[in-house]
């Protein structure tokens, strides 16, 4: 029978940013916890799992009903003619903490691997291709915005989109641009505090 500790601590080494130490650290804390806490653990991952669902338009996770559109999608004040590009939900939040974007989102789902040849597998290419010709055609979209973390993944992830985007462009005549300066090289677009979000929006180019 496999070890219930080793098990325990494979899925915890799935978690971002999370190594083989931090794991075993996961499971022992565990083990010495009360069994209702353990209890509502796991009854809080399948409540999670149940009533958090992706957007269908811009594939951000939130709480509400299956194919639901999510509070920013269906707002109508929000400003339908821009379109900010992230990684992941964790930007996003970011982002909407520093009050300083009031368009529409894509989540990516990651960034696209420099030596690679199943990019579609690391991003959401298709459904981005997809999502900036429907809005093109309904929303009169005028800008996009690829903000993505300053380092060398995300550099390549950005030329990588606007290789893909660049036929859409000559098309329906939008801008693309890139998060500008108030963010250093290297930084993730997670940690950025408000203000350094603020300058580098502001300064997108």
């Amino acid at each position: 029978m496999e070890d219930p500790i080793e098990k325990l601590s494979q899925y915890f080494k799935e978690f971002p940013g999370i190594g083989e130490r931090q794991a075993k650290r996961f499971v022992y804390f565990l083990l010495h916890k009360n069994p209702n806490y353990v209890k509502e653990l796991g009854d809080s991952i399948m409540i999670l799992k149940n009533l958090i669902h992706q957007c269908p338009s811009c594939f951000l996770f939130f709480k509400g009903d299956h194919d639901e559109l999510c509070e920013v999608c269906k707002n109508p004040k929000t400003d339908k003619t821009s379109l900010l590009i992230i990684e992941k939900d964790a930007d996003y939040e970011n982002i909407k903490k520093s009050k300083n974007y009031s368009g529409m989102y894509f989540i990516l789902g990651g960034l696209v691997p420099i030596v690679t040849k199943e990019t579609p597998n690391f991003v959401r290419i298709k459904e981005l291709i997809s999502a900036i010709s429907n809005k093109a055609i309904n929303n009169n979209l005028k800008e996009i915005i690829i903000a993505l973390s300053l380092n060398p993944q995300g550099e390549h992830t950005d030329m990588y989109l606007r290789e893909k985007i660049s036929p859409l462009q000559e098309k329906y005549k939008f801008k693309i641009v890139s998060l500008g300066r108030g963010l250093s090289t290297g930084t993730e677009l997670e940690y950025s505090d408000s203000e350094t979000i603020k300058n580098a929006l502001k300064n997108r180019a």
